[in-house]
């Protein structure tokens, strides 16, 4: 197989990782591009890449990390949950939310975490409890869950009470998702694209967001239908079956990083 195959099959993984991590689709694929442009431009550079994800995250880490605060300090462009997340990302060390990005939404471990970074495992396992701290200290909100498979749904629900937070309502086909948010707006959705009746999640989470602006959560087995840059993409995308401390981690992130409110 072909550096470029090999790259190709990671990419759409790693975008979803810049995105998470710059709060903005167009930010992070540019930082993806970079990547890429450097590893063109340099052959040794371009070899190591056949290691896999890892030399890929590591490649792409330090171009990010040479450019983060050029990049903050750019316009204020995008989605209003992409402004805030920029605004908040100015406020907490951006070494944090890498931490815990790898070794949760993208499933590193704590060493191949620190093989991205530069640093040592015990310094990525510090980064990411630091970064729980901070997390865990937003306040708490009502979540939609979009889901057809029950016992998925009712493993969400007890996961998110877990946390804290309130259940607003379930739903398993768009109009359910639309009778919910008639009676109450969430702050925060978890949602399947496929659901029960044939019908999407991607509608119905656009459905509520003429609504209203909240984070969302995609959960899905078919990520690779969201990554393809045709669309806007989320923001927040967790691949199916999932781990529960990667939606924990994907819910306190979405809250930290978006604008929903507390609970009355």
């Amino acid at each position: 197989m072909s550096i470029g195959a090999e790259v190709a099959a990671h990419l759409p993984f790693l975008r979803r990782y810049a995105r998470a991590l710059t709060g903005s689709q167009a930010t992070g694929d540019a930082f993806v591009q970079a990547t890429l442009e450097a590893a063109l431009a340099d052959e040794e550079l371009a070899e190591s890449l056949r290691g896999g994800r890892v030399p890929l995250y590591r490649a792409f880490n330090k171009v990010w990390s040479s450019a983060y605060m050029e990049v903050e300090d750019g316009p204020a462009e995008g989605s209003a949950h992409e402004v805030a997340a920029r605004a908040k990302l100015n406020r907490i060390t951006p070494a944090n939310r890498q931490a815990l990005l790898l070794t949760t939404v993208e499933d590193f471990t704590s060493a191949e975490a620190a093989s991205i970074m530069g640093i040592t495992e015990d310094d990525v396992d510090e980064l990411v409890r630091e970064a729980v701290a901070e997390i865990e200290r937003e306040t708490t909100t009502s979540v939609l869950i979009i889901e057809d498979e029950p016992l998925i749904s009712m493993q969400l629900e007890d996961l998110v009470r877990s946390l804290g937070h309130d259940i607003c309502g379930t739903a398993a086909t768009r109009t359910q998702a639309q009778e919910v948010v008639a009676e109450k707006t969430p702050g925060l959705v978890l949602a399947d694209i496929q659901l029960a009746d044939g019908s999407s999640g991607l509608d119905a989470v656009d459905d509520i967001l003429a609504i209203d602006s909240m984070p969302v959560i995609f959960i899905t087995a078919y990520p690779e239908r969201l990554l393809t840059g045709d669309r806007p993409e989320p923001t927040y995308l967790i691949t199916k079956p999932f781990q529960e401390d990667t939606v924990r981690a994907a819910i306190s992130q979405a809250l930290f990083f978006g604008s929903s409110q507390p609970l009355d």
